[in-house]
């Protein structure tokens, strides 16, 4: 059985913005807007994908978020709006089981203020 937590893959490109790794700044925005009660961030990420016909490759890192099943839309939304790729990889998985207290944890975590 599904629980109320999801987790969101997405891929930044591994670049900084005024010193500051875009990952990083993306993820301070979702936690303090609480959309995400959680970003872990996987740098050194080598993706090879097709784009417009031809096969790119870039440096990325992997935002691993953790949020509520009813925070994913407005999240969604708003990565977006702040990503600098035309289409961004946003990916979503219900989680099926966990840590009771890690579960209400990211639930209490994305709670609007």
């Amino acid at each position: 059985m599904a629980t109320n937590v999801r987790v969101v893959l997405v891929t930044v490109p591994d670049r900084r913005d005024r010193d500051v790794p875009l990952g990083a700044n993306l993820a301070r925005t979702l936690v303090g807007e609480r959309l995400a009660a959680c970003v872990n961030r996987i740098p050194g990420v080598h993706s090879t994908f097709l784009w417009e016909g031809d096969i790119q490759e870039d440096r990325e890192e992997i935002l691993v978020i953790k949020t509520s099943a009813g925070r994913v839309a407005e999240l969604t939304e708003r990565i977006a709006d702040l990503h600098p790729y035309e289409v961004p990889e946003v990916l979503v998985f219900e989680v099926d089981e966990g840590l009771p207290a890690y579960l209400d944890w990211v639930a209490a975590g994305c709670r609007s203020a």
